[in-house]
């Protein structure tokens, strides 16, 4: 049973969440600030935090910001319908995904096991990938880079194992969502450029000069195979 923590100063809104989530065999924390709600997330074994942008006093941002200096747990952001400036800077600081309020209560908990799926499935013992100078683990969610060890949120993992496991060959974007991200792809979602320009800024460059990461115009992303 997986153990969720609810943050976000609705508690109307809250209040609703938990007793659904419940219902569907989650066990949930709630907290009305996310002053508290970081405390918790810092002190507790959580399986994954949904987390709401538009908080007073220490906001969603911050508190995601908090968190992923020190732990990879698995987060979902809740934020304004439309308002994609809050959700780019929740991607970019690590966020595994996002969904805009209102949201139905059953889209919610469908994000909430795609993510918590992704993560068994990469919890497999003794399975590797090897792929020039990269190493990833599914097991421990890490990856090593010529002998380095790569910060990756699990998104960020997830995305990378999916390029990797299909080096010099094209995957489309609405694939990379689907597979990757546990969701469908819609038509202004930046979710996977995001994600993509991320893992690209740890990684680095080859030695030719090129991104290990190429964007195929029109069609998707493809890793380049090692030189």
């Amino acid at each position: 049973m997986a153990h969720l923590l609810l943050i976000d100063d609705d508690s109307a809104l809250t209040s609703m969440l938990a007793t659904y989530l419940q219902r569907e065999g989650f066990t949930v924390t709630v907290a009305n600030d996310g002053t508290t709600g970081l405390k918790l997330a810092l002190s507790h074994g959580f399986d994954l935090v949904v987390l709401d942008v538009m908080m007073p006093g220490m906001d969603g941002v911050t508190v995601l910001k908090k968190l992923r200096q020190v732990s990879d747990r698995p987060v979902l952001m809740l934020t304004a319908r439309g308002d994609d400036i809050d959700k780019v800077i929740g991607l970019e600081l690590g966020a595994d995904d996002y969904v805009a309020k209102p949201c139905l209560p059953r889209e919610l908990v469908a994000r909430i096991r795609a993510i918590l799926r992704r993560m068994q499935l990469q919890q497999q013992p003794d399975l590797r990938l090897l792929e020039g100078p990269l190493l990833l683990t599914p097991a421990s969610r890490s990856a090593m880079f010529e002998g380095i060890a790569l910060d990756l949120t699990g998104a960020e993992f997830s995305l990378l194992w999916l390029l990797v496991s299909q080096a010099g060959r094209i995957v489309t974007k609405a694939d990379l969502s689907q597979q990757g991200l546990g969701k469908t792809l819609t038509q202004y979602d930046r979710s996977i450029d995001v994600h993509i320009s991320n893992i690209r800024q740890k990684l680095g460059k080859r030695s030719d000069g090129q991104h290990w990461i190429q964007a195929v115009r029109g069609k998707g992303y493809q890793w380049l195979r090692h030189l």
